[in-house]
């Protein structure tokens, strides 16, 4: 038995995931001052995403390589097989290769095993809250997630810090229920309240999202409920009766966080929209406040 509990702790760390970006220190992706992983992928194609290349995956046809003023990208060949590879040290984040990349990706992403995870943590640990995985898409890498935070919890030394998800709310049911006895909450956008809007931002239907939003909150671990306000886009303010009606039934801790579109980023229709003033975001605010909803959380910046 307890050569088979090893074998399942070596296999869980040493599962890999396809990680974009590590912020050390972030105040704004949950409770406290948190490391934020961003996962790579997404199975939303938002209008409105204003990082785009975490969307699809690399693969490895090398027209970035030639572009590369840094010469920090090379194409490997190997077994018959081509790799993009990315050498941070020599790369200036220009992000030529992200203009050129005919699936608008990134190649600029790492491999990080649990193990190697668990290490990045405990360097950070006595400075941090918590951790949260964002992408991307999260969930899409549901395995990696669930071995991540399992081996946080089992460690002595890292069991005091939260761990949080925040996701598009795709993720199914039965998703949820492997992930929940190892979060203590999960952030979830709200991208819009009718189906066809949502499917016109995102080209995906939201009914997953108001189960994962339903789910959550039955658990108690359901954190924040982020809504994007893209004037003349989104419906939340066409829509506003039934949307304060869903959200003020929501238990009173969850927080209800509003998000000003901006064009930061974006590309596409979405330049062509317009951006969120303050005074549109405290307008949405005060009409929901009216109607009941509180714990309401606005921008600091509208950039």
């Amino acid at each position: 038995m307890k050569m088979l509990q090893a074998t399942r702790s070596r296999i869980n760390l040493d599962r890999v995931a396809t990680v974009n970006q590590i912020i050390p220190f972030s105040c704004v992706d949950g409770p406290g001052s948190r490391l934020v992983i961003f996962l790579q992928g997404c199975n939303f194609n938002c209008k409105n995403c204003h990082n785009p290349h975490t969307i699809d995956w690399c693969d490895s046809c090398g027209d970035c390589v030639p572009t590369c003023p840094a010469k920090a990208l090379k194409l490997i060949t190997d077994d018959n097989k081509s790799q993009v590879v990315w050498d941070q040290q020599l790369c200036t984040q220009c992000d030529i290769c992200l203009s050129v990349c005919p699936k608008q990706s990134t190649p600029k992403t790492l491999r990080y095993s649990v193990d190697e995870l668990l290490t990045l943590i405990r360097a950070q640990m006595h400075f941090i809250n918590g951790v949260t995985i964002s992408g991307g898409e999260a969930s899409l890498q549901l395995p990696f997630i669930i071995a991540l935070f399992r081996e946080m919890q089992l460690s002595k030394d890292l069991a005091h810090l939260s761990c949080m998800i925040d996701s598009n709310g795709s993720l199914s049911l039965n998703g949820w229920q492997q992930v929940l006895p190892f979060i203590q909450g999960a952030m979830i956008d709200l991208k819009s309240w009718q189906q066809d809007t949502h499917r016109y931002i995102t080209g995906r239907d939201n009914h997953r999202v108001f189960s994962a939003l339903k789910l959550l909150a039955e658990q108690g671990k359901l954190y924040e409920v982020r809504l994007l306000h893209i004037p003349e886009v989104s419906d939340f303010d066409s829509e506003i009766d039934a949307v304060a009606s869903y959200l003020a039934q929501l238990p009173v801790a969850v927080r209800i966080k509003l998000n000003a579109f901006q064009h930061h980023g974006v590309t596409g229709d979405a330049l062509m929209w317009p951006s969120c003033t303050e005074a549109q975001i405290q307008q949405l605010a005060n009409a929901l406040a009216r109607r009941g909803v509180n714990n309401l959380i606005l921008p600091n910046l509208y950039l």
